[in-house]
């Protein structure tokens, strides 16, 4: 097999994966991730098409796989993908380049072969966790995989919190973020103070995630910062 053809079957197997791990992409982003030209990537557009890939084409708005359409060797449960999110925010933090770009291009094949709805709570988890590395390495919370999930399914989560003060209070929260310094923080809307508050999660005494479902606040992290950070 000549070079230029190994090259365009590693891209096309790339662009599939890609295509499997976000919900719409456009050629344009494809052309500048791949480093080639808006034109080469509708050519390999066509040949996956040909090849019986169903790419469903959206005017305007870019390209997306038929739903339900994925790679079958390797399922994980809801929390085993929220665990491997994790894992990534802190291989983030690595300061070698290159295990960082395998990680990541590692991660995109993982998620390739999430259900959709799988997918994209890892994809709004992913958005919502901010890791920096715990220097004394202490186990800090027993409640992070049950906060990802009330995160990610925007359950109402009820909580028994101590302040700075050692008061005790009961607390009905609607989970948005998680972050890492060196302890874990979760950034939630408390419907007793009705506004948005950071919770210490090593002072988190009781936790239960409850059936009742709020309504998400659409902002990342980032959008967050910017409005309450100011």
């Amino acid at each position: 097999m000549q070079d230029n053809d190994t090259k365009r079957l590693s891209r096309l197997t790339a662009i599939l994966t890609r295509f499997q791990s976000n919900r719409m992409v456009t050629a344009t982003e494809l052309a500048a991730k791949f480093s080639v030209s808006v034109r080469t990537i509708y050519r390999d557009i066509r040949a996956l098409e040909q090849a019986g890939v169903p790419i469903v084409t959206e005017e305007g708005k870019g390209y997306s796989l038929m739903e339900h359409y994925r790679l079958p060797p390797v399922m994980f449960t809801e929390s085993q993908a929220n665990a491997l999110i994790l894992a990534e925010q802190l291989v983030l933090k690595n300061k070698d380049a290159s295990f960082v770009r395998d990680y990541g291009e590692a991660i995109e094949k993982i998620k390739a072969v999430l259900g959709h709805s799988i997918k994209v709570k890892a994809n709004l988890l992913s958005d919502r966790t901010s890791y920096d590395q715990n220097v004394h390495r202490e186990r800090t919370s027993n409640n992070v995989s049950e906060l990802q999930f009330a995160l990610t399914n925007f359950c109402l989560t009820e909580i028994s919190y101590t302040n700075e003060s050692g008061q005790v209070t009961s607390r009905i929260i609607e989970p948005f973020a998680l972050l890492s310094t060196e302890n874990w923080l979760l950034i939630a809307w408390c419907r007793l103070r009705q506004t948005f508050r950071y919770f210490r999660l090593d002072r988190i005494q009781d936790l239960q995630v409850l059936n009742e479902k709020f309504e998400p606040h659409n902002m990342t992290l980032q959008a967050f910062f910017d409005k309450f950070h100011r």
